[in-house]
Order: C-alpha cells, then sequence, then structure tokens
C-alpha cells in the first residue's frame, strides 16, 4: 500500500522537466516530507484542451485531493478514504471502474514510506517501524493513479460548474523483490517509457501496464529505516528521510 510520501519539487519545476503545462495555482501545493491522504497534491494528466478533443491531448500537471471522490458521491467525506486502488480490481470496483479507460494519472514522488510491526510497547501493542523507499539514483518516482471529478449533487442538479473537486488515487500491486521485506504491497512505479501509453485518455489501457514492475525497478530502490517521527502527519521535514541509525 502506500499511506504517505515525500515530494519536495514545485508544479512549475516538475512541469518543466516533463514538458507538461504547469496548471497548478500558486501556493497549492509546497514541498512535503509527510503528504498524508486528503492533502492536495501535484498529478500529471493528459487531457485535451476544453471544448476541443480533436486537439492533441497535451501533458498537463495539475492539483488534486488525494483519496478519490467518485463522482456518484452524495456528501464528500462521509465514504472510504480511497486513496489506494488495487491494480487486480479496477475493472470490478464502482468506485474505480469509470476512471479507469480514461482518467489515467501519474502521481510524483521521491519516495514512500511502508511499516512494519515491531516488538510490543510498554502497552504492550505491537509498535509500528516506518521504512522509506527511494530510488537509490536520487531520481524521481512516478506511480500509476486514476482521477475522478466530483460536484456536491445540489451543484449538479443547479448547473453549476463552479464546484467541481478534482481527486486521485494511488494503485498499488503486489510487492517485487527485496520491496516485499517491508510489506506485501507497493505503489505501481511507471517507467517513463509507459507514460503515453498510460495517460492517453481516448484509448482503454493494457492491462500489461497494470502487472507488477519489474523486479530489476525494485532493486534499484533503497529501503532504510527512518524517525518515527513521520508516524505522525504534523511532523513534516527533511529529518523525517534521515536513516534511523542516524538520528541518535
Amino acid at each position: 500500500m502506500c499511506g504517505r510520501y515525500a515530494v519536495t519539487t514545485d508544479p512549475a519545476k516538475l512541469a518543466a522537466e516533463i514538458d507538461a503545462i504547469n496548471e497548478v495555482p500558486e501556493e497549492t501545493v509546497r514541498e512535503s516530507y509527510n503528504v498524508a491522504p486528503t492533502t492536495t497534491v501535484m498529478t500529471v494528466v493528459q487531457r485535451h484542451e476544453h471544448g476541443s478533443p480533436e486537439d492533441v491531448a497535451a501533458r498537463r500537471v495539475r492539483a488534486m485531493r488525494w483519496g478519490l471522490v467518485p463522482s456518484w458521491t452524495k456528501e464528500l467525506g462521509k465514504g472510504p478514504l480511497l486513496f489506494n486502488a488495487r491494480a487486480e480490481t479496477l475493472a470490478e470496483k464502482p468506485a474505480f471502474r469509470k476512471s479507469l479507460p480514461g482518467k489515467r494519472c501519474l502521481i510524483p514522488m521521491d519516495g514512500w514510506f511502508e511499516w512494519k510491526p515491531g516488538p510490543p510497547g510498554p502497552n504492550g501493542k505491537p509498535t509500528k517501524i516506518p521504512f522509506y523507499m527511494s530510488p537509490k539514483d536520487g531520481t524521481r518516482l512516478f506511480m500509476g493513479g486514476l482521477w475522478a471529478a466530483w460536484r456536491p449533487p445540489e451543484a449538479r442538479a443547479a448547473g453549476d460548474d463552479s464546484q467541481w473537486l478534482s481527486s486521485t488515487t494511488i494503485i498499488t500491486t503486489d510487492a517485487v523483490g527485496p520491496l516485499q521485506d517491508v510489506h506485501h504491497r507497493m505503489p505501481l512505479i511507471m517507467p517513463v517509457e509507459y507514460w503515453d501509453a498510460w495517460l492517453d485518455p481516448d484509448h482503454t489501457v493494457d492491462p500489461a501496464l497494470l502487472a507488477p514492475p519489474d523486479p530489476v525497478l525494485a532493486e534499484a530502490i533503497e529501503i532504510r529505516e527512518v524517525t518515527p517521527l513521520v508516524n505522525r502527519v504534523a511532523n513534516n521535514g527533511p529529518d523525517l528521510l534521515e536513516p534511523a541509525i542516524n538520528m541518535g
């Protein structure tokens, strides 16, 4: 699974790096070392200009709420927090199957956090040991995701187009390689050579893109234990990424 991650670039820089149009309003998304569900995050989509479906779809960086809100949701915040979606069941689950054909995205990140059960604490309950996974070469990761557009039922009934909310979920798959030692699930890493096919809004997805990643990709990921400070969403700083052995 993927319930926390870090991203330390800004939308304009990211857009320049991947030849995309930056559509994120200024100050909407900032760097974070402890991104949690319901946060507004950066995503990458490929969309036609509004009202011009015949134009070539362009790559765009957009801000979305992390935690997908299906279009049929009646009230924001009342349903489950859909921050992850299993690759194996996307076409079956009502919350995701409408997004799969043409609303696929990428979620950029420096790395993600996962927890392993630790020894019992003073209260006798098992502790959680946090780990941080990131590329050994310091490059950025892009995870496969889905997105949806929602507006309140009353706005829908009134034809009010001013209250749209875009939201996203990170797709997970079976962990591969050394990552299996941390958790049995992992976010779906999307290599750059898959981006065009994955983001294409005019064609359904090749099921092969939803398969667990090549173990070679997992071998390129560094796994390190980090400070339990990351367990609290309020904590947010580069010290969260430091190896636990350096924390004293």
